[in-house]
């Protein structure tokens, strides 16, 4: 599987309207300069915060999205378009800016995490694949940091790959849930792609496969010495605890330990109680408990809360389809062109117009005070301005940030929320101002735009 095959990926996939006004543009010679921005405008009802992520993937298409022969002769031959727009995409290059948050920017709603300045015909050609490629990761990387929030010092290991909705969103949500304070994940591939740290236990089929239990576990400690992680639910999970601490004496004298035991059935809270009981009076405290099974972050604080002796968690499902918020009320707007400020204003839908920058303040605690929403252009004094350049004519300004950078961003971003955003199901209040400059730029776009020349 090469890079282009999941990174460097057609600007083909895409919705046919993006073509049909890119041939609308062109006819109309329209090239001018035109600035979109990402947000999200509502956060779910159970999120007080988002990350995001997605960042380096989006620039990664950037850099190398091209159209192929093949491509452009099913395009060509596809009734829809002149000869102008073939000849167009035949040569398409990204040349346009990116300003965006860095990865792992706590943000709130309608809060641009990506600012587009390109000619018209570039950005809105983009807009499907960066929404595709920026929705799924935020919402995974905000999801994990919820978990790590509920776990606190435990484990936790993305399982999700085998449930999630096709191969790129396993690979993309290892890496954003990773960003967002997992230790690692099972996924083999997103270890290799992004240096992601790899976790693995053993299935019911291995136990399933030998004659007995017993056999299965001598086995894969044979197999496994330095790995050892032993599911103990197949048949009877207290049975099978009693066989792990036996395991356990035979394998000493070899100088090989067993790292914890899985639990993947039943209530999971008195399951790992008992099995903490039977290893404890077996002489074996130091092996650990790992639990999975439909876990999230909501389970996860109960059994804290329960103080029930797990070391870690397996979370998979609920991870990777972001089952509780499993879509984000997100979109890429036109914001300016050729020098105008342009202004959505449909109900529920209107939108800030020109380009704009985030600032963030905090108190004298270093703890979230607000947000002010601003003009671009604007002078602004204090705060933090959050949107940063990451692309110039079509390319990167600096490296890819290194994982370890984003899990610290991470970190240092969460200790800003006070107590109330915290919170994993009780709403905070908004935290979002809007500058008086942006709030009159609105108004005098309404006045230049009201129902147009017609």
């Amino acid at each position: 599987m090469s890079d282009r095959d999941l990174l460097c990926d057609s600007p083909q996939l895409t919705d046919l309207y993006q073509l049909t006004m890119l041939q609308g543009y062109l006819d109309r010679d329209m090239h001018a300069e035109a600035v979109f921005e990402f947000f999200v405008r509502k956060l779910p009802d159970n999120r007080n915060f988002l990350l995001a992520a997605g960042l380096e993937q989006l620039l990664e298409f950037l850099e190398c999205a091209r159209f192929s022969e093949a491509e452009l002769d099913y395009l060509g031959q596809s009734g829809f378009f002149g000869r102008n727009l073939i000849d167009y995409l035949a040569n398409f290059r990204f040349t346009g800016s990116v300003h965006a948050l860095p990865e792992g920017t706590l943000f709130f709603g309608n809060e641009p995490l990506v600012r587009i300045t390109a000619p018209l015909p570039q950005a809105q050609l983009i807009e499907t694949r960066l929404i595709n490629l920026l929705q799924l990761p935020v919402m995974i990387a905000s999801k994990a940091a919820r978990c790590r929030m509920a776990a606190g010092d435990a484990l936790l290991v993305d399982f999700g790959l085998r449930r999630a909705h096709g191969a790129e969103a396993g690979l993309h949500a290892a890496r954003a849930a990773y960003i967002g304070g997992f230790d690692g994940t099972s996924n083999v591939l997103a270890g290799q792609r992004f240096g992601v740290p790899l976790f693995g236990t053993m299935a019911h089929a291995f136990v399933q496969a030998h004659d007995d239990e017993m056999s299965a576990f001598r086995s894969f400690a044979n197999s496994q010495p330095d790995n050892l992680v032993l599911l103990i639910d197949t048949y009877d999970t207290d049975r099978g605890a009693r066989r792990v601490a036996k395991l356990a004496d035979e394998l000493a004298s070899r100088g090989v330990r067993i790292k914890a035991v899985r639990i993947d059935s039943g209530e999971l809270g008195d399951e790992a109680r008992r099995v903490r009981v039977i290893l404890d009076q077996a002489g074996h405290p130091e092996i650990g408990i790992f639990v999975s099974s439909s876990l999230d972050e909501y389970l996860i604080r109960s059994l804290v809360k329960r103080e029930v002796p797990i070391g870690g968690y397996g979370i998979g499902t609920h991870l990777t389809t972001c089952a509780d918020a499993p879509y984000l009320n997100c979109a890429y707007k036109l914001e300016e062109y050729d020098g105008q400020p342009r202004r959505k204003r449909s109900s529920g839908k209107a939108t800030w117009p020109g380009a704009k920058q985030l600032y963030r303040y905090v108190d004298e605690s270093g703890l979230l005070r607000f947000d002010r929403l601003c003009t671009a252009r604007e002078p602004v004094s204090g705060g933090a301005a959050l949107l940063q350049p990451v692309m110039n004519n079509g390319r990167r300004l600096q490296a890819s940030e290194p994982l370890e950078r984003i899990r610290e961003r991470v970190r240092e971003q969460l200790e800003l929320l006070p107590a109330p955003w915290r919170e994993l199901d009780q709403p905070a209040s908004p935290v979002v101002q809007v500058s008086d400059a942006l709030q009159q730029l609105a108004a005098d776009t309404d006045r230049l735009n009201d129902g147009g020349k017609g």
